[in-house]
C-alpha cells in the first residue's frame, strides 16, 4: 500500500514522494481512512511511529476541501486548525512536517510558544493563518490578550497528550479546548492514557475510533539494548567518551542540566564536537544546537529528558543512557530517539556497580531482556558499538578575554588657590603613595609630603585613577614604589573623587 491508495490530493502525494515518503507506517494506515472522513480518532502508538503524518495529512486535506468563508480569504487572528504540543521543540518539528504540505495546498502555518518575544507570532496571526501549532502556555497568554480567537477552529489535534499531562498542562489544555467549537473534528494522539488523558478523551472526543499499533509501553523491536557495567567513575568517563566518538549521530542522556553542559564541553575539548540541549538554554541556543545536530554539522547531542520527547531526528544510530533514568517510561522515551522511520538502532545503559538494583528494576518494567556485561575502555564490546571512529576535530580556541580600556588620565588639578583641586585646597599635595609628577614619580621614590603643610606646594599634582589591588609589602598603598609614604599612611584620592566633590574620610 502507498499513500496514493488513500483519498489524498495529488499535490500532497507528490510532495510526499519528493521527500522520499511513499509507504505509510501502520499508525497512518490504521487511522487515515477514518480521519479523512472527519471522524474523531484516538491514536495510540509508540514514539517514532509516524503520528505526525497520521494527523497532518487529513487535516491539510480536509481544510483544502472546505475553503474558509468570505471567498476563501483568511481572517486576522482566526485560524481554522489547531495543533497543541507540549514543548517548543516538538511544535517546531511538527511545523517542519506540516508546513511543506500546507504550502502545497495554499495554506499558511505559524508556531506559537513561549521563551521568545511574541511580536512575530502576533504579526503572523494578524496577517491571517490557517493552521496554528502551539504550546498551551503562550497560546493562553495570546488568547487573554485577544490576539486570536478559536471560534473558527474546524480541526483540533492534541499530540503527545500524555506528555502534556506529565508536565501539568492538562488544566490549560481543557481551558483551550473549551474555547473551540464542539462541532469540529478532534484527534488525540498519545502513547498512554494515564495521568488524566482518558478524561480528555471522554470530555472532548465524540464517539472516537481508537487505533493502537503497539501496546502503550512496548519497546521497539528494531532496537538492540545493551547494559555495560563499568568499575568506577574513571572507567565510565572513558567508555562514554569512546561511545561518543563514532561517525554516526548519537544522543547521550544525562539527568541534570549542569552535567549535560559539562559533558558536551568536555567532549568538544577532546576533539569530539558536541552540543547540549536542556532547559537552561535560551530558545535561540536550543534551535541553533538542534539545527547543528539535525544537519549533521555535529554528531553528538548531550541532553536531559527535555529531548526524550518531541525531538525527531532520523538516523540516530546510538542512544546512551550515561545516567540511567529514574523510571521505565523515561527509558522508553529516551530510547525512542533511535530506531525511527523503520531504521534500527542501539541503546546503551552505562551502569556503575551501585546502580545494579535500580537498572534491574528499570529494565524489568520496560520489558527489556538485556543482561549486564562488564567492560573496560577499549573492549571489543565497546568498540563494536562505536563503529567507525570519527576524525579528531581540533577544538576552536577560546574567545580572547576582552581587555578593559585603561582609564583616561585625569586632568591636572587646577592651580587656583582656595579650590578643592588647587594648590591651596585639599588636593594641593599628595598625601598617599599615589603616582605623582615630578622627580619623585620619575625616580620611583615613594610619595612624600611636599612642602610640609597643606597648601605650601606650588606645583600641581596628578593622581592615579587605577584601583589598588593589594597592599604593597612595604606597608604603603598602590602607586609609588610600594614603600610606606613618609609622614603617614593617608589614602590617596583620585581626581574623579575630587571632581565629584566626594568626601573621602581617613581610615
Amino acid at each position: 500500500m502507498t499513500f496514493a491508495s488513500f483519498d489524498l490530493p495529488a499535490p500532497l502525494v507528490r510532495q510526499l514522494a519528493d521527500a522520499g515518503i511513499t509507504t505509510p507506517f501502520p499508525i497512518q494506515t490504521a487511522t487515515l481512512p477514518d480521519t479523512l472522513q472527519g471522524r474523531d480518532v484516538l491514536g495510540r502508538g509508540r514514539t517514532g511511529s509516524g503520528k505526525t503524518l497520521a494527523f497532518a495529512l487529513p487535516m491539510v486535506t480536509r481544510l483544502a476541501a472546505q475553503p474558509s468563508h468570505d471567498s476563501g480569504r483568511r481572517k486576522a487572528g482566526r485560524p481554522r486548525a489547531l495543533i497543541l504540543a507540549p514543548t517548543r521543540e516538538l511544535a517546531n518539528q511538527i511545523n517542519a512536517t506540516v508546513e511543506p504540505m500546507a504550502k502545497a495546498m495554499g495554506q499558511v502555518t505559524t508556531v506559537i510558544f513561549g521563551g521568545v518575544s511574541q511580536g512575530k507570532q502576533v504579526s503572523a496571526l494578524n496577517a491571517g493563518v490557517d493552521i496554528v501549532i502551539a504550546c498551551p502556555g503562550r497560546l493562553e497568554d495570546l488568547l487573554g490578550q485577544r490576539c486570536l480567537s478559536l471560534d473558527g477552529i474546524e480541526i483540533t489535534i492534541l499530540d503527545e497528550a500524555d506528555h502534556m499531562a506529565d508536565l501539568g498542562f492538562l488544566p490549560g489544555v481543557k481551558r483551550i479546548m473549551d474555547r473551540t467549537p464542539e462541532r469540529g473534528q478532534r484527534m488525540l494522539f498519545s502513547a498512554t492514557l494515564d495521568n488524566g488523558v482518558d478524561q480528555l478523551v471522554k470530555r472532548y472526543l465524540h464517539n472516537p475510533l481508537s487505533h493502537s499499533v503497539d501496546s502503550a509501553e512496548s519497546p521497539v523491536a528494531a532496537m538492540t539494548h545493551h547494559i555495560l557495567e563499568v568499575s568506577g567513575a574513571d572507567a565510565k568517563k572513558d567508555v562514554v567518551n569512546q561511545l561518543a566518538s563514532g561517525t554516526g549521530r548519537r544522543v547521550l542522556f544525562m539527568r541534570t542540566k549542569h552535567q549535560a553542559k559539562k559533558l558536551a564541553k568536555t567532549l568538544t575539548a577532546e576533539g569530539i564536537p558536541a552540543v547540549d540541549l536542556h532547559g537552561n538554554l535560551s530558545q535561540p541556543a536550543r534551535e541553533r544546537n538542534l539545527e547543528a545536530f539535525s544537519t549533521g554539522a555535529v554528531k553528538v547531542l548531550v541532553a536531559t529528558d527535555i529531548a526524550a520527547r518531541g525531538i525527531h531526528v532520523d538516523e540516530v544510530e546510538l542512544v546512551v543512557h550515561v545516567d540511567p533514568p529514574a523510571e521505565h517510561k523515561a527509558y522508553l522515551h529516551r530510547s525512542g530517539r533511535t530506531a525511527r522511520a523503520g531504521s534500527g538502532g542501539d541503546v546503551v545503559t552505562v551502569m556503575l556497580p551501585e546502580q545494579r538494583g535500580d537498572v534491574r528494576t528499570l529494565t524489568r518494567l520496560a520489558k527489556i531482556n538485556a543482561r549486564p556485561v562488564p567492560v573496560k575502555p577499549g573492549d571489543a564490546t565497546v568498540m563494536a558499538l562505536v563503529g567507525e571512529v570519527a576524525a579528531y576535530v581540533k577544538p576552536a580556541p577560546p574567545a580572547p578575554v576582552q581587555q578593559q580600556r585603561a582609564p583616561k588620565k585625569p586632568k591636572a588639578a587646577g592651580a587656583a588657590s582656595g579650590g578643592r583641586g588647587g594648590a591651596g585646597g585639599r588636593g594641593g599635595a599628595s598625601r598617599g603613595g599615589g603616582q605623582r609628577s615630578g622627580a619623585a614619580a620619575s625616580t620611583g621614590e615613594p610619595g612624600r609630603r611636599s612642602g610640609g603643610r597643606r597648601g605650601q606646594s606650588a606645583a600641581p599634582t596628578t593622581y592615579s585613577t587605577s584601583t589598588p589591588s593589594a597592599r604593597s609589602t612595604g606597608g604603603g598603598r598602590s602607586g609609588g614604589s610600594g614603600a610606606a609614604p613618609s609622614g603617614g599612611a593617608r589614602r590617596s584620592h583620585s581626581a574623579a573623587d575630587m571632581s565629584r566633590g566626594t568626601r573621602v574620610g581617613r581610615r
